[in-house]
């Protein structure tokens, strides 16, 4: 049991700074995010009835919403992003845009197919409204004053609690991966190869590309597709081996970031909120950032 537990994370303590750090990432990206949909969520809002599938909280709906409250929802999650993003009366804003940015996101997939690529980021959206993401690098802290003291497990649990809900969704990932068709041979990479060659197809025949990818240069080389396979699924399935150990969530954040570029560069897949880094933060160390702009100074 002891061998047991020495394995087993527990809470650590981090500098406020390190927390401020990564809400001020997660709120910049998702602040850049919405404001480039909006226009695409406010035409969502605006088709038929009929293609209107509620998924998560919005299953309390029978009927899409007016569209004024529609928009007014959109443009006040935007609001309260920035708020969030720059720190500003996080006690009563945290809770707000969290529950505003769920609401949006799950309205959006509502109308058209689910994007499971924006879960993580409500996940650590949900974190960093429930903790004291503010009290460095913040406005909350400029307005204060207030020194935050030293590393302390109350901004130690939310860095460890967005990376759970990460590993936690690539493992899901990996297992849905084993538990389809395919199985274990999914390794071979032969249903990965398939999958690259429908999605260019697809593209080529309805020219939705906006850009060139490596899928026709790539194909023919079977083998390549085996590597690229193995490796997605060790990382997926070995996701929850990034939280026994700093170095190896670090280890295991740039191999993911590296794998989401992959992706990108072989089927024009664009993950967002993984593509930027912003997904992996909480893996890093952002407060550095904070002492090498004071050394500048």
């Amino acid at each position: 049991m002891r061998s047991i537990r020495r394995l087993l994370p527990g809470v650590t303590s981090a500098p406020a700074s390190r927390l401020g750090m990564v809400r001020l990432v997660v709120g910049g990206y998702t602040l850049w995010y919405l404001s480039r949909q909006r226009g695409k969520f406010r035409k969502l809002a605006r088709t038929d009835a009929s293609q209107f599938e509620p998924v998560g909280p919005v299953r309390v709906l029978e009927k899409p919403l007016p569209v004024p409250v529609a928009d007014a929802l959109i443009d006040a999650t935007l609001a309260s992003t920035a708020l969030f993003a720059l720190g500003a009366g996080h006690r009563v804003v945290g809770p707000v845009h969290s529950a505003l940015l769920t609401w949006t996101l799950s309205y959006r997939n509502s109308w058209s197919m689910v994007f499971h690529s924006e879960n993580t980021l409500v996940w650590h959206t949900l974190v960093l409204g429930a903790c004291r993401a503010t009290d460095a690098a913040s406005l909350d802290a400029l307005v204060s004053r207030r020194a935050p003291g030293g590393p302390h497990p109350r901004y130690g649990w939310p860095l460890q609690a967005m990376q759970a809900a990460s590993a936690a969704t690539y493992l899901l990932s990996g297992v849905a991966k084993l538990g389809g068709t395919s199985g274990l041979s999914w390794t071979s990479g032969g249903a990965m190869r398939r999958q690259v060659a429908i999605d260019r197809v697809r593209k080529d025949v309805f020219g939705s590309d906006r850009g060139a990818t490596a899928a026709h240069a790539l194909y023919p080389h079977r083998s390549l597709f085996t590597g690229f396979a193995v490796a997605s699924l060790a990382l997926e399935l070995g996701a929850p081996l990034s939280l026994l150990h700093p170095k190896a969530g670090r280890l295991w954040a740039l191999a993911t970031f590296g794998m989401h570029w992959g992706i990108r560069v072989i089927m024009g897949i664009r993950f967002r909120y993984q593509l930027c880094g912003a997904s992996f933060a909480s893996w890093f160390s952002l407060d550095r950032l904070l002492t090498l702009l004071r050394g500048v100074r």
